[in-house]
Parts: C-alpha cells; structure tokens; sequence
C-alpha cells in the first residue's frame, strides 16, 4: 500500500535528497493522518457516548489531536521546502525540526489532560455500558494505527524524517493505548469490574511517553547534535580516494535540515605540488561530495612537508606521544625549526571529546613527554576539539 501510494501520489518519489520530493512526502504523510485519525475520532467518540466510558472518550480525542497534529506536520514540510532567501540564506529545513517539536508539545498536552480525565473517573466511577459495536470499532482502530506506525516508519527511513519517526512513534503508542481500552472494556462486561478510570490513566501514560520520546528526537538536531558516524566515514574515505590528499582534520558538519547539510575540512597536500593543479583537486572532491551525500563542502588545502624523512619522524614521535595521552588524540600541521641549542616543534593537535584535559594540561603533558625523548624539544602546541566521531 505504502509503494502505492508513493507511485502515484510522489513524483520522483525515489529521489529523497531532493527538498522538493521530501515535501511531497510531507504532504502525502499529513494528508493520509488528518483523514484516517478524523475518520477514528468521530468512530471512537460516538462509541464513547454510547458506552459511557471516559477512556473510549479519551481515546477518541488523542486521534482528534493526531489529526492536529498531521496539520502541523503538513505544513511543517511545506514551510521546510521553501527556497532560501534573503534572511535565511541556509534555506528553511529545520522547519521540518520544529513541526516535530510541535507534534511533540501536543502529544504532551493531551496526555495531560487525559490523565486528568481519567483520575476524576477513579474519583467518580460511573457505569460502563457495554456494546460490540464499540469494541468492532476499537478493533478496527488497532489495525488502522499500525497500518499508520508502518506507513510513516516506512516514509521516515526513506527520507531521514524525524517529524515522521515521532508521527511512527505516536500511531504505536495509540495501538497500545487503544488496546488497553478495549481490555478495560472486555473487563467490565465479562468480570464485571469498572476499571475504566485506570485503564484512562494508562491511555494517559503511553502518550505521555511517546511525547516525551519524540520530543527528544526532534530537539537534538535543533541544538546541534552530533553527525551521523556513516556519513562522516564516508565523507573521510570519499576525500582520502584522492592520491593527492594524505590527510583530513577539522571535519565539521553543520545540520540546517534534512537535504540543507554544510561540511568543511581541512585536506592535508603535498608543499612540493603544484598548486593549481592541487586546486583543481580539491574542486572535484567538493563536487564529489555534493554528488555523493548531497552536502555543500568546503575544504582548506593544509600543504605539509612529505619529502623531508627527518621531519617525518619528528612527526610520527609526536603522534605517538599523542595517543599515549589520549586514544583518538591526533596532530597535523607539523612544522620544525632547529636552532643551535634547541629545536622547535610546531603543531596542532585534535583532542577527543572524551578526553577530559583541559587544553593547558595537554600542552604541558606534551612538553614534559617530549623532553623526556630528547631535552632539545620544545613544543609549541594549538590545541583543537574534535566535532565528529
């Protein structure tokens, strides 16, 4: 069902990088949300009346709230597809982070209010009256939300979507919460026990979480978390193919939205090359990435000495001092200069983020290793933090 209505409702539905096709994919997921989750809100809430039970009731509102929020979703996505403009020249993705928020916050609210509900009813007990009726139609509602928790799991994967994970996330937590209604119902006719109020109160709670948990995913990117490991692999392998490139530090990936990713680096290239030609390198590995992974890449061209087997060696001493200081730690931009009583060691060096030296402690840790090698060292170090893993 779910490739069918991508065949014929997504133009170019295979081509996710694309801001426009995502939209698209935005729209189908909202449009899809708003019908089914009306049409399940009007069936739940006439049961409800019917029965008397608050929790069918409760139940019927939390659909009435996802329809709101597959408003919200819908035009997240079209607000997140609009073009970059003048005051905001990254383009609008991170809209998409913000109708996840939102979906988030409402989810929340009604897990506020149907706990609230549901513990007058624990307060207040009433009779439940039992009909087949309302348990076909919490049947069927079951099976309309996981049908829903697939679709938009599905549509999430494709694009990378973290409004459609907490949309996934939520028609889940519904199929739980409508079945522990359907319980409470089955309860009451066949024990003859009311315990309506309480099966409300666990309604309450599988919303409450899954608010909280898709609350979570989508503020992440909003502060700035960090980038996928598979996407920073393949931006390292993807530069270091290139025979004129030794080297990579620096990486930074900037997140403005799904399909708005910004990179730069540092690329370590030979002193002795040609620089032009060296240029024209670069120009084709940033083009490479965009092709690739569909991020906009800047890249500094670092020229290092790689003829020299002296400085070499020097090089390789302190990186080994540096992976005694911390695993991961690691240096670039080396450079000499040797005087009649001493020799200067010049380097940056990259700190871990599990590393936990302050930035003096590693300079002076460096210095004190190094003079133990050779009391002719002395190391002047410019301390930089790793962003990625």
């Amino acid at each position: 069902m779910t490739q069918f209505l991508l065949r014929h409702f997504v133009r170019e539905y295979e081509n996710t990088q694309d801001p426009a096709v995502r939209e698209r994919y935005g729209i189908l997921s909202g449009m899809v949300g708003i019908g089914l989750n009306l049409c399940l809100a009007l069936g739940k809430f006439l049961a409800g009346l019917a029965s008397g039970a608050v929790s069918v009731t409760a139940d019927a509102f939390n659909n009435l709230s996802d329809a709101a929020s597959s408003v919200v979703t819908l035009v997240g996505f079209r607000l997140a597809g609009q073009k970059a403009d003048e005051d905001h020249p990254y383009g609008h993705g991170r809209m998409e982070y913000l109708a996840g928020l939102a979906v988030s916050v409402a989810i929340l609210l009604v897990g506020v209010e149907l706990a609230k509900g549901a513990f007058e009813k624990i307060l207040h007990p009433e009779t439940v009256r039992f009909s087949w009726l309302s348990v076909g139609i919490l049947c069927a509602s079951i099976a309309v939300k996981l049908w829903m928790y697939r679709f938009n799991l599905d549509l999430s994967r494709r694009i990378s979507s973290a409004a459609m994970a907490a949309t996934a996330a939520d028609s889940l937590s519904d199929c739980a919460a409508t079945a522990a209604v359907l319980l409470g119902l089955l309860v009451s006719r066949f024990a003859q026990v009311s315990i309506d109020g309480w099966v409300g109160i666990l309604v309450a709670a599988f919303v409450l979480r899954a608010g909280w948990e898709s609350a979570k995913d989508t503020i992440d990117p909003l502060l700035g978390k960090a980038p996928d490991p598979a996407l920073v692999e393949g931006i390292r392998q993807t530069v270091l193919a290139y025979p004129e490139i030794g080297g990579i530090h620096d990486l930074m990936v900037h997140d403005y939205g799904p399909g708005h990713i910004m990179a730069s680096l540092h690329a370590e290239v030979s002193i002795d090359a040609d620089m032009a030609q060296t240029h024209d390198v670069i120009d084709n590995v940033e083009r490479e990435l965009a092709d690739k992974y569909h991020i906009a890449a800047t890249i500094h061209m670092d020229p290092i000495v790689t003829s020299d087997r002296h400085i070499a060696a020097l090089r390789e001493e302190m990186l080994d001092l540096a992976r005694q200081i911390a695993p991961g730690m690691s240096i670039h931009d080396f450079r000499m200069t040797e005087g009649p009583s001493h020799t200067n060691l010049i380097f940056d060096v990259v700190v871990p983020r599990n590393c936990t030296l302050s930035d003096e402690e590693v300079r002076q840790t460096f210095s004190r290793l190094a003079q133990e090698k050779n009391p002719r060292y002395f190391t002047v170090v410019q301390v930089d933090h790793c962003y990625t893993e």
